[in-house]
């Protein structure tokens, strides 16, 4: 297993801090360094500075939005970012939200599996420097009775192939990941549950006519460190509360399924009811610590060890942890402390 660092979302008054951590997570030789973007910064532009200061670890989009792009933009950018990377650039993508792809990108939310299974295509197939033609339900290339050329990319990615990732979290979305993607991202990843999602994975490998060797499985965690756990999990709430129960609206939010489907129904519908009346400090102290300790690496190194050896034995090929920054200064210690602990476990690869 190796580690990841997600630096969440530029512009969030931590950008200096942020840059500092994927300077040590380079320096301590990370596997990755993802960005990510909603309506407010954007992953490449970001990434694009993180690669310029680093000179190892990959940059990685967790996630572009599928639908704030064109196919063909996001294989432009994708090989770009390669290039300017010198090869270290992992394309992973997804489809955000109705709330985010209506209210913001204007373009409408529907049938997101078959959506995304043709844009990997044309992004793929441009990649690979061939004519872009297309006949789909959503994309035409060129477009019919019109002045259209198929167009080949003309700038040349350093690798033959850019990996490419899918954020999921339903069932059938993970199963698509297994099927068409090269690794899977997931949020609120419990080791304890994980059978069935890698099941899924495993499904859409076969359908694919694949097995799991060379599919990277990548969730991502906060991590914490301290002695006490439980004043570790306290960190973590507002993080859990927000995507829990504020991403998306009172009857579709697929984090709160999420929860739901792992055991905590009940907690998850509490949490959403609170967030969404402004009962913040309420809707966090409904999470349970069971719940935040499964998704989450808390406590002292020992501990972390113990928990990165579940994960690995889950499935799981590159942990990403978040360091949930308190100060600069402890977010790279907590770095340290991530890479000691997996030496610790003896899961490192």
């Amino acid at each position: 297993m190796r580690l990841g660092l997600n630096l969440g979302y530029w512009g969030a008054g931590n950008d200096s801090a942020n840059l500092e951590l994927a300077k040590e997570a380079d320096r301590l030789g990370y596997s990755v360094v993802w960005a990510a973007e909603a309506y407010g910064s954007d992953a490449p532009t970001v990434l694009s500075w993180v690669a310029a200061h680093t000179t190892k670890v990959d940059v990685g989009s967790a996630i572009m939005q599928i639908p704030a792009r064109t196919p063909a933009t996001t294989a432009m950018t994708a090989a770009t970012l390669d290039t300017l990377s010198g090869g270290r650039f992992r394309l992973g993508l997804g489809v955000s939200g109705p709330q985010v792809s209506e209210g913001w990108h204007g373009v409408r939310f529907d049938k997101p599996l078959a959506r995304t299974r043709e844009y990997v295509d044309v992004v793929r197939t441009a990649l690979r420097r061939e004519r872009l033609t297309y006949d789909g339900a959503y994309y035409t290339l060129p477009l019919p009775d019109g002045p259209g050329k198929a167009l080949t990319l003309t700038a040349h990615p350093v690798r033959e192939h850019i990996p490419v990732y899918l954020a999921a979290i339903g069932p059938r979305n993970v199963e698509l990941a297994g099927e068409i993607a090269d690794g899977w991202l997931a949020l609120f990843f419990s080791p304890e549950r994980a059978g069935e999602f890698l099941a899924a994975v495993e499904t859409g490998r076969r359908r694919a006519g694949r097995t799991l060797d060379g599919f990277d499985v990548v969730p991502t965690v906060p991590l914490v460190v301290g002695d006490d756990p439980a004043a570790c999990a306290d960190v973590v709430r507002p993080y859990a509360a927000l995507y829990i129960g504020g991403m998306g609206s009172r009857d579709r939010n697929f984090y709160n399924d999420l929860a739901s489907r792992m055991g905590y129904a009940a907690e998850a519908a509490e949490v959403r009811e609170r967030y969404l009346a402004r009962d913040y400090d309420g809707a966090m102290a409904a999470l349970p610590f069971e719940f935040l300790d499964a998704t989450s690496l808390l406590g002292p190194k020992e501990r972390i060890a113990d928990r990165m050896a579940a994960f690995a034995q889950a499935g799981v090929t590159t942990l990403t942890v978040s360091p949930m920054l308190q100060d600069l200064a402890q977010g790279i210690a907590a770095l340290r402390t991530a890479t000691d602990a997996l030496d610790l476990a003896g899961v490192g690869s």
